[in-house]
């Protein structure tokens, strides 16, 4: 009991240093937003290792851990150079120390969000007890991907148009974001999942089976995400004209409304059908 109150305890904290950090966006210049996006991925980073330990084993999120890196980081520097797979852009110094072209928090960002995209992804499909196997090591990797892509959808015009975290060279037509870049990151986060699965292949899980209350917590999570919507709403940015590297104007509350409702709509409506499919499966039990 105390372990699960320990664990409790520091799920709540890394919530909390989350929510913290997105309500900093509702102060501009009290937070640099490179030090908001490194709140925000460090929450995210540590919630998976500790979540996924306790149902994979150290190993075994480890192991998540260092595909999630070594391939997001492969691409990222591989598009930045040549324009494959996403398309050309160089990423500024807003968010500090690079691994080559790439800052480091982009790598670790694919390990805190590709781990809540692969478990919610678990949850749909009520795959939370046995082995995986057959038919499943190829749908969950395919449903943890558009998962994953629907946090770009709601992110990226934002961070790259608005905040010029990275800069597309030729513009795109989602609010400067170019079509190539969604197409790309499907691939890549399905690559990823489809590599961790193979490995998950036949591996019975760790732990016993866990209550619902472990897996609602991932919910809640990508949940959250989902709700800052809400958080671009109250930030009543000043509506201002900006401009991509072609020089099309892009209206900022044009930007922001329409990435808060990718969040709400498609973000919340697979929080909500995880959620769902979860109280099923205790009905069902």
């Amino acid at each position: 009991m105390n372990r699960r109150l320990a664990v409790f305890a520091g799920v709540a904290v890394l919530v909390s240093i989350y929510e913290v950090a997105r309500l900093f966006q509702l102060l501009p210049g009290k937070l640099p937003i490179g030090g908001v996006i490194g709140l925000h991925v460090l929450a995210l980073l540590i919630f998976a290792l500790i979540h996924g330990a306790m149902f994979y084993g150290l190993r075994g999120i480890l192991i998540y851990f260092a595909i999630c890196v070594v391939v997001g980081n492969l691409f990222e520097n591989l598009s930045v150079t040549t324009g494959f797979p996403f398309g050309r852009y160089y990423f500024t110094d807003a968010m500090g120390p690079k691994l080559f072209h790439v800052p480091i928090l982009v790598g670790l960002a694919y390990v805190g969000m590709g781990y809540l995209s692969w478990t919610l992804g678990r949850v749909i499909l009520r795959d939370l007890r046995s082995p995986l196997a057959g038919a499943r090591t190829i749908t969950l990797p395919l449903v943890a991907a558009f998962i994953m892509v629907a946090w770009d959808f709601a992110n990226d015009p934002v961070w790259a148009t608005i905040d010029r975290l990275w800069v597309w060279q030729n513009g795109g037509a989602y609010f400067g974001v170019p079509l190539t870049n969604f197409v790309g990151l499907y691939f890549v986060y399905y690559l990823i999942h489809q590599l961790f699965a193979i490995y998950l292949r036949g591996r019975s899980p760790r732990a016993r089976p866990l209550p619902a209350g472990y897996w609602r917590w991932a919910i809640i999570f990508y949940g959250l995400c989902a709700a800052e919507g809400a958080i671009f709403v109250l930030s009543k940015r000043t509506s201002a004209v900006v401009f991509d590297a072609t020089g099309t104007p892009w209206n900022t509350n044009a930007i922001t409304g329409a990435c808060a409702l990718v969040r709400i709509f498609v973000m919340g409506a697979f929080a909500a059908l995880a959620w769902l499919r979860l109280a099923n499966e205790n009905q069902r039990d």
